[in-house]
This record gives C-alpha cells, structure tokens and sequence, in this order.
C-alpha cells in the first residue's frame, strides 16, 4: 500500500518545488486557505494550472495528442479547462475553478486571478489570435466572458458577469453586458452602472406624487 503513495508524495514534492510562485499567490490572495499543505494537496485551481504548465511544454516541443490529453484529463479532474497552446505568466490564482476556460491563443500575465465561471474565448469571427491577452494584476470576477482578440490593460478589474468584446486601458474597472467602463485611474466615468448612486425608481415615484401633491395643495 505505501508504495502507491509514493508517485503521489514525488509529484506534491515537485509541484511545490516547481510551483511555488502559484503556489505563493494562492497563499497570499486567499484567506481560506490556511497552510501551504492544504493549497498543494486541495486547491483544484492549483492542480489546472500545474498540469496545463506540463501540457503547454509538451504543446512548444509539437508533440502530438499528448498535451491535449493531459488538458481533458485535467478538466475531469478540476472542472477548469485549459487549451495547453494558452500561455500563462507566474502566479495565476484560479479560485474555486469549476467552469473556467482559457483559449487555445490566450495569453494571461503575471498575477492574475479568476474566479469560477470565467471564460477566455473566442467570438468564432477569427483565425489566427482569437482569444483575450490579459496583462499583469488583473482580477476578472465570476461568469465574466471576455471574448475574441482584445486586450485587458494592467491592473483591471473585470465585474462579475461581465461580457467583455472590446479592448480596457490599464487601470479600469468594467462592468455589464456588453463591458462598460465604470472607472479609469481611480475615477469614475460612468454613473448608470455604479450600483451605489443608482436611485431607487419607486422612491423617485414617491418624491414625484409628493411633489404633485405640494402643487395642488398650494393651489386650493
């Protein structure tokens, strides 16, 4: 029985070894996660990114068949699919994981994080680079879609369930369906979509009748 173990215990071993600038950013970007043990063994968006960085080296060295089957039986194993042609800087955090897909043509950079749900794909218009380039320390939240051969600037927030088809600045945060720019450098640039300043439209309706009701009353 102990001899099964040990292919398992030399792959931790090297995952942690190899990894550890992954494995580093999970550590810092969650709060769940409580020892660097539980992230090697548990943390399904760890294990995606670990055997796509295997598959992708396989991809370069045009070996057949092979990568793909390392990134189908990653996406059984983790629910993230990942093309092993995409190429992913240092210190991505897939959190949670189930439903991410990343393109054949994506290229992510460093310090990214995706959440559940989050698709890097095409629009099916394209040949040749058809899927989103992600720059450095961008954060993209659950159910976004960015789609087709734009890119994300720097340092970006993409909202959640956002649909993203056109190319962001650095420093922007993007919200809606299609992608609005609700704020660039710190400063807010679009109203209707900042949740916090939208007004209720019954209490409009309220402030209105009572209006009406102040204009007939001076009336009488």
């Amino acid at each position: 029985m102990i001899f099964i173990l040990y292919p398992i215990v030399i792959f931790w071993l090297v995952t942690f070894l190899f990894f550890y600038k992954d494995i580093k950013a999970i550590q810092e970007r969650d709060p769940a996660a409580t020892c660097i043990c539980e992230i090697v063994l548990l943390y399904s968006g760890l294990h995606a990114v670990v055997l796509h960085r295997m598959a992708h080296g396989l991809w370069k060295m045009k070996i057949p068949l092979l990568p793909r089957i390392i990134s189908q039986f990653a996406r059984f194993l983790t629910g993230i699919e990942i093309h092993p042609g995409a190429r992913i800087g240092t210190g991505l955090f897939i959190d949670h994981g189930s439903g991410v897909v990343i393109g054949e043509t994506s290229i992510i950079g460093d310090n990214v994080t995706l959440y559940q749900g989050v698709t890097l794909g095409g629009t099916g218009k394209e040949t040749g680079k058809r899927h989103p380039t992600l720059e450095d320390n961008i954060v993209v939240g659950s159910g976004a879609k960015v789609l087709g051969n734009i890119t994300i600037g720097k340092a970006s927030y993409i909202g959640a369930n956002a649909v993203v088809l056109k190319d962001v600045p650095p420093n922007s945060t993007v919200v809606g369906v299609p992608g609005h720019i609700t704020k660039q450098d710190g400063e807010k640039l679009d109203k209707r979509f900042a949740h916090a300043e939208i007004l209720d439209p019954i209490t409009e309706d309220i402030d209105e009748l009572s209006r009406r009701i102040e204009q007939l009353e001076k009336r009488k």
